[in-house]
Formats: C-alpha cells, structure tokens, sequence
C-alpha cells in the first residue's frame, strides 16, 4: 500500500509541476512610454549608464552642435533640460554638417563619435570624437581628439562602438574608391584609443538589395545589441526619406567578426514604414535598456508624415521615438512594425499557456504562439471608450479598432461611434484572477464576464473555478 501510495503522490508532483505555468525565459515586462521622446532630434542614440541616468544624444535640424540630456527615466528623456556641449568651427574643419553624434563611456571616460563637413566643403564628412574625464558629461568640458583615420580619404560617418568577448570593434559608414555606392559598413578593433582602428578592416556589407538602394545607395548607422551567443547589427539603407529602413546584419558570437563570411545579411528589412500606424523612415537606430533592466529596448527616429518637399536632408522634422524589442523563439530580435505616436503597446501572454499570447486573426481574437506578424499580438492599453475607470484595447497595426465582445466572442472591429461598440469594447482591468501579477479584464457591460481562452479561441465568460481563473488571467509583456 505505501508503495502505491508513494507512487501516486510522484504522479501529482509531476501532474502539478506540469500544470503550472512556467513562463519562457524571452519573458519580460511591459515597457511603456509614450513617443515621440523628442521632436526634432535625429539620429538618437541613448545609453543608460551606472551612475542611474539615461543619456539622449541626437542630430539637430541646424547640423551646428551637439547636445545632450539626461533623465533617470527614458521617458523623463522627453522633459529633460537640453545642454549644448560642443559647436562646430567657424572655419575648416568640423564646421558643417554635424550630424548623428553617439555618447560612449569606455575606460572612466566619457566619448561622443560624430561626423562633420568642413566650411569650404560641407560634403566632405569625417568622422570625429570628443573627450570628457568629467563624472557628469553636461557639465564637464570636452577635448577634441580629432579625426577617426580610416584606409580611405572619403566621405565617412556613423561611427559606432561595441565589446565582443574582450574585443572592442568601431563599426562605421565610409565610400570606398572603386565601389558605386554611396556607404558601406566597415569593422575593425580598435587601437590604443578609442578613436584610433589597428589591424585588418573588413567590409561588412554592402547596399546590393533593392531596399537598400532607394533614391541611394546607402548601408549606414549601424547598433549593435547581443544576446544568445549571438551579435545583430542592424544598419539603416536607402535615402533618408520614407524608403529609409533598418537591415540587419548576424554573426556568432565566437566567430570571427573579422570575416565578413561570419556574418549573414537579413534579406528583407527588419524596420521599415508603416502607413497604417502613420510613421515613415524609421532608421539610424540605437539600442537601451528599461529602468528595471529586463526589455531591450529599440531607439531610432522618424517621421509622422510620407511626403516631403525638397530634399528630405533639409526636412527637420525627424523624431526621437522608443519601443520594446520582442525576441522570436529562435533567438532573433523582432521589431515588428514602427507602433503609433502615443502610449507603446503591450503583448497579452496567456498566464495558464505561456507560450500563446492574445492576437488577431482575421478579426477574430485568439492565443497563439509564435505570432506572426508580431502587430497582430500589440495592442495599446487606452482610456475605455465609456470612460468611467475602464481601458480598452487598441489594434496596433489596426488603429482606430479594438478587440470587443459580441455574441460573447471577442473580435478586434473598427470603433463605429455608437454607445454599443463603446460598451463591449471597455473593460474592467482587474489584478489576475489567477495571481496578482497578471490581469484580467471584466466587461464593463456584462458583470461578472471576464475575456478568457477556451479551445484557443477569446470568448466573454463567467469565472467559476480555477482553471477559469486561469484561463483569464494574461500577463502584460
């Protein structure tokens, strides 16, 4: 009998250790903010740094200084005092053009990377670097180290830096002689400063695809961000206008980056412009972290608007925007779509099925894994439509519908105005029936009913035990 006895309670340790949910280790919480973070500001590149702070550097639209703001929140960014920190010349070199300047601290000190023309050429754009041993980098004092020399005299900027097992690398944009392109990307480590390369230069990579070769020919702006034993770097292409876009550039960790074959070129852009969410050029990108450390987080400018009069270097109107980084089941970033101006959206995890998360499909709302594209499983949290305390649920990807209950199914439809659209599409948001760490969401006009999975599907049901609170609790990510 204790033998029996001992075997059944090994069959419910494991029928509990099976039953509860184990979220995957890509889990992470919602980061929300609201874009654009800056207006006007080009180029962004923030870094968080250990002092608490974030810092924002971007290009201005007058391409005359470099400023920098710091806030102890990505989103306190936004309303954060503005301190130029350096000027162009008035003559010779580093006297036009000062374009996409990046803030690094390496070795206790801090460093700006930029580019800039001269004033009896503005097209012949270098780059640069500043240097500042000050604790606070607004308002220490900045020495010029002068120019980045690369094998060529030739148009060169975006220099950008990263770590890879030791090994610190400068990555960059430059005209190589006898190649007709406008930029490539070139990698090398570097020498016994940071402003300084030593050793081979390899070409990573250059513009070839057709989304790379709009109105230019361009490979620029590349970020680096790691993770898995992997290193991604994405790069902008194209003119700067609505065709600009984010390509993406993967290498193992433990190859040798230095061998431009380590390294396999995305096929497609991975960022590009979305006229649904109404956000055009998305590109020259960064990458940070959120205040709790456990979203990456995707930093790049564009604009609100396709058409532009001119050309798109003289339209100041590129801005500063954020959003979450998602990671795919195989180890890649996903970056989904550039997310409306706005609260950022967040992604409904199943609490009871870890891996599915609510998204729609052909209008009908459902749990899926591995959701693809990933828009269709982003929604914005907003203000309920009836108001009253309640939020409804945003399609990022279908502004201006929500998911709602009809027949006591829930679809994501268009709002159509009418008080009964805005009743069944605003909810309660609750804490998790099924633990204080999700949510879960009552309808506001059928109490008691609360959105929940049922055979994969969304559907507006009373909670009566604990596999229904379950089933109806969602974590945000």
């Amino acid at each position: 009998m204790r033998t029996i006895l001992a075997r059944v309670a090994a069959v419910l340790v494991v029928a509990l250790a099976v039953a509860l949910p184990t979220p995957p280790a890509t889990a992470s919480p919602a980061a929300r903010y609201t874009n654009p973070i800056a207006e006007r500001r080009a180029d962004p590149h923030i870094v968080k740094h250990t002092d608490g702070y974030y810092y924002l550097t971007a290009t201005v639209p007058e391409y005359d200084r470099i400023v920098l703001r710091r806030a102890t929140t990505i989103q306190g960014l936004a309303s954060a005092q503005e301190t130029v920190i350096w000027r162009r010349h008035t003559s010779g070199e580093m006297a036009a053009h000062i374009w996409a300047p990046e803030i690094h601290f390496i070795n206790g000190r801090w460093y700006v990377y930029f580019a800039a023309g001269r004033s009896d050429d503005v097209w012949r754009i270098r780059m640069y670097v500043l240097e500042s041993s000050a604790a606070n980098p607004l308002t220490g004092s900045w020495v010029e180290r002068g120019r980045i020399s690369t094998p060529w005299d030739t148009f060169a900027l975006d220099a950008s830096t990263f770590v890879v097992g030791g090994v610190r690398y400068l990555v960059w944009a430059q005209q190589e002689p006898g190649i007709s392109t406008n930029s490539n990307l070139y990698l090398a480590r570097t020498g016994s400063t940071p402003w300084t390369i030593t050793g081979t230069v390899t070409r990573l990579s250059v513009p070839t695809l057709a989304w790379e070769t709009r109105g230019y020919k361009v490979n620029e702006g590349p970020s680096v961000i790691q993770r898995g034993g992997r290193v991604f770097l994405t790069y902008s292409a194209s003119a700067t206008d609505a065709n600009y876009c984010l390509g993406m550039l993967t290498a193992s960790a433990s190859a040798d980056l230095l061998n431009a074959g380590s390294w396999t070129k995305s096929q497609n852009p991975v960022f590009a412009s979305n006229d649904a969410t109404g956000q055009y050029g998305p590109g020259h990108n960064s990458f940070t972290v959120s205040e709790d450390g456990q979203s990456d987080i995707l930093v790049y400018h564009d604009r609100n608007y396709r058409d532009i009069s001119g050309d798109p270097l003289n339209d100041p109107n590129r801005r500063t925007r954020v959003q979450k980084v998602y990671w795919n089941a195989d180890g890649t970033p996903n970056f989904g779509i550039p997310v409306p101006d706005g609260p950022t959206p967040v992604r409904l995890r199943s609490y009871d099925l870890p891996d599915r998360f609510v998204r729609h499909y052909d209008y009908r709302a459902r749990v899926d894994a591995n959701v693809n594209p990933l828009a269709d499983s982003q929604f914005r949290v907003v203000p309920g439509l009836t108001g009253s305390g309640t939020v409804s649920l945003e399609s990022v990807n279908f502004p201006g519908h929500y998911l709602r209950h009809r027949d006591f199914e829930l679809w994501v439809d268009r709002d159509d105005g009418g008080a009964v659209f805005r009743g069944d599409a605003s909810f309660v948001q609750r804490p998790g029936l099924a633990s204080a760490s999700g949510v879960s969401f009552e309808a506001q006009n059928s109490a008691g009913r609360y959105i929940r999975h049922s055979g994969g599907m969304l559907s507006l049901q009373p909670v009566t035990d604990a596999a229904g609170q379950a089933a109806a609790t969602f974590v945000l990510e």
